[in-house]
């Protein structure tokens, strides 16, 4: 059986097969307010280095966000976005690595696309009018991720009746609107969306039921648990402590069959998904 691949603009990923290591995603903010790394590439020098850096720690894909979706963080005007992004993607295209953009404004994407974006991962699932028509005419990757209410209002009070089943159900109903509106199944991945309105409850549960949802969609999986509120709520830890936390989370995703993992720290993580494919591999 031929190898499950992501068409992914102008590349072509391989997706793992089971005891394959997922491909890992490093996150690159450039906004002033990151709640994970206190914007600390902001600057366009430090941006390219440090995308340069978890290139060379083995990252797979380089995801851009240039809008903080922290609980509570304002909207950015697409005016803005555009002008942190627009260089970052210019330095960036040509890295040898897939870039992603994370936006959900028609608009910017239009723009990082002509620029040489290969992925938009759309917190807001590509429902913003016009989305899905612009990203028919392209070849692009979608991440497609649940989020209840927006980044405003997500965490006031999460509620849900079945958390799993109603996550995958936004997600299939999701992914069909953007086949129905031409976009190949090849392009599509899905973001369950841990802790974008979802109490501790909500996110553990989504992760034990990780490999019945991909499986359920039959789409590859992006697991981004990364620094995130869950992993403090698990460890203890505040943010600049949530290293091993983190860690633990990308091969609990692993082992549960996410395609992708979103994360801060590359270097760390590579190398604990290199021990962990080890461990499982068959003799």
């Amino acid at each position: 059986m031929p190898r499950k691949t992501l068409d992914c603009g102008r590349y072509r990923l391989p997706l793992p097969a089971a005891g394959e290591r997922p491909l890992v995603m490093g996150i690159l903010n450039v906004t002033p307010n990151s709640f994970a790394d206190g914007g600390h590439f902001y600057h366009l020098e430090a941006a390219i280095s440090h995308a340069e850096q978890m290139i060379a720690d083995g990252a797979d894909l380089i995801d851009i966000g240039a809008e903080s979706t922290r609980p509570g963080a304002p909207a950015v005007p697409a005016e803005e976005e555009l002008r942190r992004l627009m260089p970052v993607v210019y330095a960036l295209r040509d890295c040898g690595k897939p870039i992603s953009i994370d936006t959900s404004k028609p608009e910017v994407m239009r723009e990082v696309l002509a620029a040489g974006a290969d992925m938009i991962n759309d917190i807001n699932a590509f429902q913003a009018p016009g989305a899905l028509a612009l990203l028919a005419d392209a070849d692009c990757a979608l991440c497609i991720m649940h989020m209840q209410g927006t980044p405003q209002t997500m965490q006031q009070a999460p509620e849900y009746r079945d958390v799993s089943a109603e996550v995958t159900q936004f997600l299939q109903a999701r992914a069909e609107a953007a086949l129905a509106a031409g976009i190949a199944r090849s392009r599509l991945c899905i973001d369950p969306g841990f802790g974008f309105g979802k109490t501790q409850a909500h996110n553990v549960r989504l992760l034990r039921d990780l490999r019945r949802i991909g499986e359920t969609l039959d789409l590859p999986l992006l697991a981004a648990m990364s620094r995130k509120s869950m992993i403090g709520a698990l460890t203890g830890k505040q943010v600049e402590q949530r290293l091993a936390g983190s860690i633990g989370a990308a091969i609990a995703a692993a082992a549960l069959g996410a395609a992708m993992v979103r994360v801060h720290d590359v270097a760390e993580t590579v190398d604990a998904l290199a021990v962990w494919q080890a461990a499982i591999a068959p003799e």
